[in-house]
């Protein structure tokens, strides 16, 4: 009939803030997937929480702001904790490789270029939730730093990242 059921009850059209929203980070998160396939064990670590993170920010999305109070923290709600610890990661791993100073050009590793891909993902699944969170969400922030992490993890996975400016031979 056009509308899909919510986590703990009721309906909204497919084509609502809602499902766009949660269909989107469902995207992201089988990039995700994708990349931790090719990944090596420390990463693949950091990808399958971010993964299982994703299942929780789902879960909030589906809900009927309504049914807010049925929500669990950090299992159907996501916390600050969990924007914390992704601030955290970005810095931990921030001192492990010098940052470029120019924009890049996507793609020196697989990894990296299905990181950039998750990046541009976890952007358009953040703007995707502004209509769809409620008031106090940390799903909106969460998506913020997860961008800029899968943006720092891409770079660390490049080594040395192509830059956008070349130098002409002439």
């Amino acid at each position: 009939d056009g509308t899909t059921g919510l986590l703990y009850g009721g309906r909204v059209p497919k084509d609502s803030a809602q499902p766009s929203a949660y269909g989107t980070v469902d995207e992201l998160q089988a990039v995700l997937g994708v990349a931790r396939a090719d990944a090596d064990a420390e990463l693949g670590e950091i990808l399958v929480h971010l993964e299982r993170d994703l299942w929780v920010l789902m879960g909030e999305l589906a809900t009927d702001p309504s049914r807010r109070e049925r929500l669990t923290p950090g299992t159907t709600l996501v916390t600050e904790v969990m924007v914390e610890r992704l601030e955290r990661l970005i810095d931990e791993i921030s001192e492990r490789f010098e940052a470029p100073t120019e924009f890049v050009v996507p793609g020196q590793t697989r990894v990296s270029a299905l990181l950039d891909v998750g990046r541009t993902l976890a952007r358009t699944a953040e703007l995707d939730s502004l209509a769809a969170s409620f008031a106090g969400s940390a799903v909106v922030p969460y998506l913020n730093r997860l961008s800029d992490l899968l943006c720092t993890l891409a770079r660390w996975q490049e080594g040395a990242s192509l830059i956008t400016k070349t130098v002409d031979p002439a």
